[in-house]
């Protein structure tokens, strides 16, 4: 599927079509920002994008099949353009997660873990959340630890994972915001967490990285 729009700024935008349910809110969540976006699975728009947006909702197994079927795990892997994975987007960015005993991109080192019920922490962790800023990264411009984003995920990224530049607490501290080299991610959903994530939209569409 393409879904075409012309960028801001001239710059191709590209949505990788994952195949999750929050692709038509993160179009919107662009278009109120005067971003025009191409959600598609083509490899060649993908390759040739300015800036890349990997969302993923559902299943990691579900999700890394469809991108190898379409032939786009190595597309992806070979981008140099900034590319921002979203909630199971960011977590696939990894070398393996739990969630089906699956292999990731392998673009960021470390493993995924389940997150586990205890008292006091719910499993998924679901709603809003502040952040705690572990070091500055354009990403995070303008944001600090009083902004709130909303969370919907059962399965984490560790706090201690080198690429880690935020974390939340949810019980314990896990991995919030990650970035190596031009991959970045964030477990949170952007586009469904107000002006905090308008905000941190904006920075990844005009950051250099």
């Amino acid at each position: 599927m393409t879904h075409t729009r012309s960028a801001k700024r001239n710059e191709a935008i590209v949505v990788v079509d994952s195949g999750g349910a929050n692709l038509a809110s993160l179009d919107y969540a662009l278009e109120r920002l005067g971003v025009r976006a191409c959600v598609t699975t083509d490899a060649a728009i993908i390759s040739s994008a300015d800036r890349v947006l990997l969302p993923g909702v559902g299943n990691a197994a579900a999700i890394m099949s469809r991108l190898e079927e379409l032939t786009l795990t190595p597309v992806i892997r070979a981008l140099s353009a900034p590319v921002l994975g979203i909630c199971l987007g960011m977590q696939l960015l990894f070398e393996h997660s739990a969630e089906g005993d699956t292999s990731g991109l392998g673009l960021l080192p470390g493993r995924i873990e389940r997150m586990a019920a205890t008292p006091g922490r719910s499993v998924p962790h679901m709603g809003w959340n502040t952040l705690k800023i572990e070091r500055d990264d354009p990403l995070l411009h303008g944001l600090s630890n009083d902004d709130w984003f909303y969370f919907v995920h059962g399965y984490y990224a560790p706090a201690s994972a080198s690429s880690v530049i935020a974390t939340v607490e949810h019980g314990e501290p896990y991995a919030a915001v990650v970035r190596h080299r031009n991959f970045c991610g964030v477990q949170f959903h952007p586009e469904r967490s107000g002006q905090s994530g308008a905000r941190l939209l904006a920075n990844f569409m005009t950051a250099n990285t």
